[in-house]
């Protein structure tokens, strides 16, 4: 449990911050939240976390286009059923393909563009109850460690962004960026996101 919550988490903030260096006017608006949220401390806290709303619309959105676990865990059916016009026979295994749940234009409006406002006045959230957005699953066998590491994720992400400015390396530009996913259980990008981390002062 520990080894998966670790990696979904980094996987995410990894895909957080590589969106947000592609789209630099969506990286301003959430550091501009982010310090303001935490005007005058070295660094945010959990209880800072509360205000900020679009910086949680970004980890949504990031999580919509790069869920950590594509394929959610395997499930087995426990009786035999019928799914539209499917027989379905007991203890078939089964995966649920959220990246093509949360891609499907029949329910996003573009939905391979990376737009955090989407969730700005939604009230869809990923904790199960809508079947469009089911990054962490959902039911029994939804992720046990949801609190946990989306707090993880708040606080990292939060502090990546009050604490430093950042930029793609000399001579490197947006379209640069390989946004290829590497193969496994857990969502990583083929290659390093490769930034320059500029502290700031004050």
């Amino acid at each position: 449990m520990f080894n998966a919550g670790t990696d979904t988490s980094s996987a995410t903030i990894l895909w957080t911050m590589t969106e947000l260096v592609r789209n630099p006017s969506m990286m301003r608006k959430a550091q501009e939240e982010v310090r303001e949220a935490a005007k005058g401390k070295l660094q945010v806290e959990e209880s800072d976390l509360l205000g900020l709303t679009y910086l949680r619309s970004v980890i949504k959105e990031a999580l919509r286009l790069h869920p950590p676990l594509p394929l959610l865990v395997p499930r087995a059916t426990i009786e035999d059923c019928k799914i539209r016009g499917y027989e379905i026979p007991r203890g078939t295994t089964v995966f649920i393909n959220v990246t093509a749940i949360s891609t499907d234009p029949k329910s996003w409006e573009n939905p391979e563009e990376f737009r955090p406002e989407r969730f700005l006045n939604s009230s869809i959230d990923f904790k199960g109850q809508n079947y469009e957005f089911l990054p962490f699953g959902s039911g029994r066998r939804g992720c046990p460690g949801i609190n946990f590491s989306v707090v993880i994720v708040e606080l990292a992400l939060a502090n990546l962004l009050h604490r430093f400015d950042w930029k793609l390396p000399e001579g490197m530009s947006v379209g640069d960026i390989d946004m290829e996913e590497a193969y496994g259980l857990t969502t990583h990008k083929r290659t390093p996101l490769c930034l320059v981390a500029t502290p700031v002062t004050g």
